[in-house]
């Protein structure tokens, strides 16, 4: 029976168990009568409950009962005593009833009594509640009787029903608990079999079990199952009634099977795990081998160009994407199986380090298939973008050598010559990387064995070995006809840095034989003081004639080059109509002027000679000094030099030029006149002697 059940009927006390015992240790039972009329079945099921709970051994040792009925009549004791005759009729060995202070009769009662003491089989005695520490100690008695003994009937029971709950729960968990455990323990086939009656978990949590009989168990040795609050600590019941000796077998049982359980759960959760591991390691092994190989056996091209090979790569990393998703399963699981192969359980060892080689074997060959063809499509990308840049490269240079050169000037034809210089040698670092790139683009190819997509990609690698070395011949055939182009076009513009050359030259020449012009008539303006320096400046002056002879025919010669190669190159030279008139022009002026200083010399020394072979002594030869003709001569020579020093030049366009300044030409014009005079005085004195001797 259980308190829960009767739990209305505990609630009324119609009887209890206080915890007090009597002098021969057996238990007291107390049955507070009240004014009310007591129901006997009511009564009949208490005492049987509380009769329940005390142990055989307790039991053997009797009952002291005390019917309370100082507030009830003497019927309604009779009726509960003669009630405990069969209820209790072995267990108890003395009732005690509690009389009132107006006592019923005595000798009515006590009459009673006495003649039914034998076949009550207990002894009954009528005591005041002041005289019934004559059979029991105070101490063990309540409070009710004049007793020290605490009873709190509320919290009795409160406790009784954890008591009962933790029982019931406990017992029954331990069923279950033993059933799942013994079930687990029959082997692993057996398990398989009875997996579904093994997979079932306890009715109750055995956490909360094992904390409510813990806490019960913890609440008993404090104050025992009736100890007092702020009372005296005591027992009020032997080891054998109370509950602690029962609550800590069943918890002493319950960690035991607990234990064994959580090792079941642990052993059933590593072989779930395993069983759970196993099948994903098999759904990855078999997306791996089957659609994430089948996408990759189906991507095997490079792309003929930067477009088809990005559009490949976005391919790619769509396939990478998928594959990255499974890939963290595999770390995911990697980590479990490392996980499980901590723990050291020698009899999944094999089986987890097998499933992990198979993983990792798997996992590692896609990943390494996957980085193989990122690097080729990488590799493809910058080939084509190095064919691509080199194509650009060629397509200028080629728009470059179609345009035809119209250079200003020497200076523009050598910076359009070094820029095609640089653009044809960016070409060829363009061509060599690119053979760079090609060749290493080949290389992998070579090197994508048949195992890398599970299938021979010998006719695959072929179209694209052919692509790549379709680009770099006819990269090779394009850089060629440029080249072949560029020397052409080298020539030509190497022939018209020299024309632009020959026409600077020339027009120099020109220039160069306008200043020695310049200088002919405006420093060399001296006739000589005397014959000898005469004669010196005659032979500078043709020295003079000769350097500007050369530069004329240097002019003529470069103007000759200029037209060979306007005819060389198709095209009118500038020099024909401008620098060659110029040229001719100049140098007419410049043989006038140089005939006219030649004539002025030649005068100038004719006329030096003669008058100092006047002037000086001669005395052997008076004849000739007395010629008239020569004097007269000198005279005109003389005189024909003056007027020919005031006479300008006169070039065939009409202009005129004269031969230094004014002041020059007074200069050189007074010393011949100087000259003159001292002859004309020579001739006077040949003429009369006698003025040489009046005058000496």
């Amino acid at each position: 029976m259980e308190a829960s059940v009767i739990l209305p009927i505990l609630k009324k006390k119609l009887a209890f168990l206080s915890g007090g015992k009597d002098r021969r240790s057996g238990l007291i039972l107390t049955i507070p009568l009240c004014l009310e009329q007591t129901n006997m079945d009511e009564l009949s099921v208490t005492l049987d409950y509380l009769l329940s709970i005390p142990s055989e051994k307790c039991k053997a040792r009797g009952f002291t009962v005390i019917v309370d009925g100082r507030k009830s009549q003497w019927n309604v004791v009779k009726t509960v005593v003669l009630m405990l005759q069969n209820v209790v009729p072995a267990e108890v060995s003395l009732v005690c009833v509690v009389k009132p202070d107006e006592f019923w009769d005595k000798k009515v009662t006590h009459f009673c009594f006495w003649k039914e003491k034998d076949r009550l089989g207990f002894e009954v005695i009528l005591v005041s509640a002041n005289k019934l520490t004559r059979y029991i100690e105070p101490c063990q008695l309540t409070e009710d009787f004049g007793g020290s003994l605490t009873y709190d009937h509320m919290d009795w029971l409160n406790k009784r029903l954890v008591f009962e709950k933790f029982t019931k729960e406990s017992t029954s968990l331990l069923d279950e608990l033993a059933l799942i455990n013994n079930g687990s323990d029959k082997g692993n086939q057996q398990e398989k079999e009875r997996s579904v009656d093994l997979n079932f978990l306890p009715s109750v949590d055995p956490e909360t079990v094992l904390q409510a009989g813990h806490e019960l168990l913890s609440e008993l040795q404090q104050r025992r199952f009736n100890g007092s609050d702020g009372g005296v600590s005591w027992s009020p019941m032997d080891d054998e009634l109370l509950a602690q000796p029962q609550v800590m077998k069943l918890l002493d049982s319950l960690r035991e099977q607990y234990t064994r359980y959580q090792e079941v759960c642990r052993q059933r959760s590593k072989r779930t795990q395993l069983e759970e591991i196993q099948q994903k390691v098999m759904q990855v092994v078999n997306w791996l081998e089957g659609p994430g190989s089948e996408q990759l056996r189906a991507q095997w091209g490079i792309g003929d160009s930067i477009r088809a090979s990005q559009a490949l790569q976005q391919k790619h990393e769509e396939i990478e994407s998928q594959h990255s998703e499974w890939f963290a399963v595999y770390v995911e699981l990697n980590q479990q199986i490392a996980a499980l192969l901590n723990a050291g359980d020698e009899e999944d060892l094999v089986e987890l380090k097998s499933l992990q080689q198979q993983l990792s074997d798997v996992c590692y060959r896609q990943a390494s298939q996957l980085e193989f063809r990122q690097n080729l499509l990488q590799a493809a990308l910058e080939f084509h973008g190095v064919a691509q840049d080199l194509s650009q490269q060629l397509d200028g240079l080629l728009g470059m050598l179609c345009v035809d050169v119209a250079p200003a000037d020497g200076a523009s034809i050598q910076q359009t010559l070094k820029l095609l210089e640089e653009k044809l040698k960016s070409v060829d670092v363009g061509l060599q990387g690119l053979r760079e790139k090609g060749q290493g683009l080949l290389d992998q190819i070579s090197n994508q064995a048949s195992w890398a997509y599970g299938k021979d990609v010998t006719i695959e690698n072929k179209e694209n070995v052919d692509h790549i070395q379709g680009v770099m011949e006819d990269m090779q055939l394009r850089k060629q006809r440029c080249e072949d182009m560029v020397d052409v076009r080298r020539l030509k513009m190497l022939q018209m840095v020299q024309l632009f050359k020959c026409e600077e030259d020339a027009a120099q020449a020109v220039e160069w034989l306008s200043e020695l012009l310049d200088a002919l008539l405006k420093t060399h303006i001296r006739l000589g003081d005397d014959a000898q320096e005469t004669k010196v400046l005659l032979e500078k002056h043709r020295k003079f004639v000769d350097v500007a002879q050369s530069t004329y025919d240097y002019g003529r010669q470069l103007l000759q080059a200029t037209v060979v190669l306007c005819q060389s190159l198709r095209c009118t030279s500038r020099s024909s109509g401008d620098t060659l008139p110029r040229l001719n022009r100049v140098w007419k002026q410049f043989t006038i002027a140089s005939e006219e200083r030649v004539h002025r010399l030649e005068m100038a020394i004719a006329f030096h000679s003669n008058a100092e072979k006047i002037l000086q002594d001669c005395p052997e030869e008076p004849e000739a000094i007395n010629d008239e003709e020569q004097f007269d001569e000198i005279e005109a020579v003389g005189k024909s030099l003056l007027d020919r020093l005031t006479v300008p030049v006169v070039y065939p366009d009409g202009t005129e030029q004269y031969f230094g300044s004014p002041s020059d030409m007074a200069s050189t014009a007074e010393h011949i006149r100087d000259r003159m005079k001292l002859v004309s005085l020579k001739r006077q004195q040949l003429r009369h002697p006698e003025m040489m001797t009046t005058e000496s």
